[in-house]
């Protein structure tokens, strides 16, 4: 027996509240997984552009500001 179908089997065996229940877990475990992948590309793709741009001078300085905010 796979792991899906004991899963499937457990599932069956318990009340429509309880399957509901589950439901939910599975569809937030899901979604929490699809929320780390985004941001683990976010963080890949981020750290991808800037590559190299750490030794860079930076061309900037505080006599550029033109407003602060305090």
């Amino acid at each position: 027996m796979t792991l899906t179908e004991a899963i499937i089997k457990d599932v069956q065996a318990l009340s429509e509240s309880k399957q509901a229940e589950v439901l939910d877990f599975v569809q937030y475990l899901r979604l929490k997984a699809e929320k780390k992948e985004i941001k683990d590309w976010a963080d890949f793709s981020l750290s991808a552009a800037l590559r190299g741009m750490e030794e860079e001078a930076n061309p900037y300085s505080l006599n550029d500001i033109k407003e602060s905010f305090s």
